[in-house]
């Protein structure tokens, strides 16, 4: 089936006249859209997070993952719990599990975290909120601020170097699991500017920051979901995924439909998007970057870590090396595996993987189905 695709120009003037719209009358449109979204995924279930055994392992506890799409961890010592993190599998206009949103990582999750990282081979961490306001700790630092190593569980956790961009950080780390010979680099994105239950101060640096991860993506192999977090993991990580879904949609063409993908990460993850300021803001920054706003921020330089320039920790990303970098992978893309979605321009276009509305029939559950 061929799908309509339409200009920058084109999609920028009809988002805006929509946002003029939404806006009117004391931005009544866009009250009553987050209204309407009030009541998604509340039927669905989260009985693993509030079991016992797991309520110790959860930031907040009215926070929950729901049981259909919750990331499982192995087991271990066949202990009947240790396969929980407070974490979900979410869309990103590919597949069901583009990305993983969870909350910030406590003091007693942090082996699980990584475990989690390493099971579902990530290769992007992408971390919106500072560890810390005032006295109130919102994530537990799980990985080195500079050079140096620590251990979590069984994995291995060192950084290489650490870059900074405009208002966020861009951290090389590589991970090793003890009794794997293998290493892995990870990218960790860190955007400490991002207020609790608020919004940025203004649009520019985090269309930056959502344009370079953006372009990160397009460069490597398809591999492993990227994980997005912020303390509980809902509010701010669903406006970062929203966003970034969109902008991957405008560029090929496809117009962007704001309230159908929050719509449909509710139906991953609680709360996503948690207040109607984030949900006005996300229209904000789409209208941003398609105006041009951040549109030629680089991608990252050192996405495989053999490039890595260990000592140059302050220096900002070049888009010449970005270029480069992007050509590189080109060429050493591998073929994705079978069950992974195929990242063709005919799969992106395809009309049931840009905005699904409902679930899908592989995702129709029995509530009393397994948690």
């Amino acid at each position: 089936m061929r799908v309509r695709t339409f200009s920058r120009g084109q999609i920028l003037q009809e988002l805006q006249l929509r946002c003029q719209s939404l806006a009117a009358n004391d931005n009544r449109g866009f009250k009553q859209e987050f209204e309407e979204l009030n009541d998604v995924g509340k039927e669905l279930s989260s009985r693993a997070g509030d079991l016992e055994a797991n309520r110790e392992k959860n930031r907040y506890p009215y926070i929950l993952p729901y049981d259909h799409c919750r990331v499982r961890l192995s087991l271990q010592d066949s202990q009947p719990h240790s396969d929980y993190i407070n974490a979900n599998f979410v869309p990103g206009g590919g597949s069901e599990r583009d990305f993983i949103c969870t909350q910030g990582p406590l003091h007693n999750t942090m082996a699980d975290f990584w475990r989690m990282v390493w099971e579902q081979n990530v290769r992007i961490i992408v971390m919106v909120t500072a560890l810390r306001h005032k006295n109130m700790v919102l994530c537990d630092k799980y990985w080195p601020l500079e050079r140096g190593t620590v251990c979590h569980g069984l994995v291995q956790v060192t950084t290489l170097t650490r870059k900074q961009g405009p208002d966020y950080f861009i951290t090389t780390i590589n991970l090793r699991q003890r009794g794997c010979p293998t290493e892995r680099i990870v990218t960790h994105y860190y955007y400490p500017s991002w207020p609790d239950r608020g919004v940025p101060k203004d649009t520019s640096s985090l269309c930056a920051l959502t344009e370079h991860v953006r372009q990160h993506l397009e460069t490597i192999p398809c591999l492993g979901p990227a994980v997005v977090h912020c303390s509980a993991g809902v509010g701010r990580s669903g406006a970062f995924v929203t966003l970034l879904w969109l902008m991957q949609l405008c560029v090929r063409g496809i117009r962007p439909d704001i309230r159908a993908a929050v719509e449909d990460l509710r139906r991953h993850r609680m709360w996503m998007v948690q207040n109607l300021e984030q949900y006005i803001f996300v229209h904000r920054c789409l209208l941003h970057w398609l105006s041009g706003g951040s549109v030629g921020t680089s991608a990252h330089s050192q996405s495989q870590g053999g490039t890595s320039n260990a000592g140059q920790s302050q220096d900002r990303p070049h888009s010449s090396s970005a270029r480069r970098g992007r050509r590189r992978h080109q060429h050493e893309r591998p073929k994705p595996h079978p069950e992974q979605p195929h990242n063709s321009m005919q799969h992106l276009l395809h009309p049931g993987n840009l905005l699904r509305r409902l679930l899908p029939s592989s995702m129709q559950f029995n509530s009393h189905s397994h948690s």
